[in-house]
């Protein structure tokens, strides 16, 4: 009976990959989610304003500080506290990975995300050619570590189990790039890289989320108005899509039908690293 009841816990756990995104503890201050290379960079806390915007505060490097903090635009909001370098370009282009992966330097393609910096990096040749913030699973949620492959895309990907709480409408995860299923589970969990909200903290339930700010505008426009009224800066139109980059990366000159089909020319995936909560 025991072993039933801690099967069952396992199932609910490793399947919340693909639940809402929302679920995890929603944090009022980025300042306090330490990652290593924050060491090089002198900062400031920052408290926003309802007024404040990226660009209104950071001109051209409001991408940069963005991607300093592990955050995309809708959670930029009054009242979020997050970290602005004292020299912005310093950050030009930020990116805490390595511009040149060793391990990868036989792989036409080669996928790296380190959870301890919370950013994944897309390789060829070992040569970094993309690099992106990353949404990563919460304590007691996370993906393991370890290699994989891309075995199976679905570029309009939505969980059919669950819903974004906020609106209730079946959790979008656009732009979907499986990369491991645990067989070990006899419902065989999957987990994927896909676009969600990418908020400067661990909050997924296993998968790895990168900006998509295509499906913010179509699924959470109407909400934001509601919550934060007439204030509240628009996202639109998309600047910020993560996901669809890299889906198109891994694609590349191949056909894509727009629906689930497995692939036998995804990346290989290493997942490594400690999220800092």
């Amino acid at each position: 009976m025991r072993y039933l009841v801690r099967t069952l816990l396992t199932l609910i756990v490793l399947l919340l990959c693909t639940s809402q995104g929302g679920a995890a503890t929603k944090l009022k201050s980025l300042c306090g989610v330490r990652f290593p290379s924050d060491a090089a960079i002198e900062w400031d806390c920052v408290k926003l304003t309802s007024k404040d915007t990226p660009k209104k505060l950071f001109g051209n490097n409001w991408q940069d500080v963005l991607r300093f903090n592990r955050m995309d635009r809708r959670h930029f909001y009054g009242g979020m506290s997050i970290k602005v370098p004292k020299r912005l370009e310093e950050i030009k282009g930020f990116s805490p990975l390595p511009r040149f992966y060793p391990e990868a330097a036989t792989d036409e393609k080669f996928i790296l995300v380190d959870q301890t910096e919370m950013f994944l990096g897309a390789y060829e040749k070992g040569k970094l050619v993309l690099s992106f913030p990353a949404a990563v699973g919460i304590e007691g949620h996370r993906v393991p570590n370890g290699e994989f492959r891309v075995d199976a895309i679905d570029k309009w990907h939505i969980s059919n189990m669950y819903t974004v709480e906020e609106i209730g409408r079946l959790y979008p995860m656009h732009y979907g790039l499986r990369f491991f299923m645990d067989k070990s589970i006899p419902t065989t969990p999957s987990y994927y890289i896909h676009g969600r909200d990418v908020p400067g903290y661990p909050a997924s339930h296993g998968c790895i989320g990168l900006y998509d700010e295509e499906m913010q505008i179509e699924y959470y426009s109407d909400y934001d108005r509601k919550v934060y009224g007439k204030e509240y800066h628009e996202l639109g139109p998309p600047l910020l899509e993560g996901a669809r980059s890299l889906y198109r990366w891994v694609v590349g000159t191949h056909s894509d039908p727009g629906k689930f089909h497995k692939i036998d020319y995804g990346p290989r995936v290493k997942i490594t690293g400690t999220p800092p909560l």
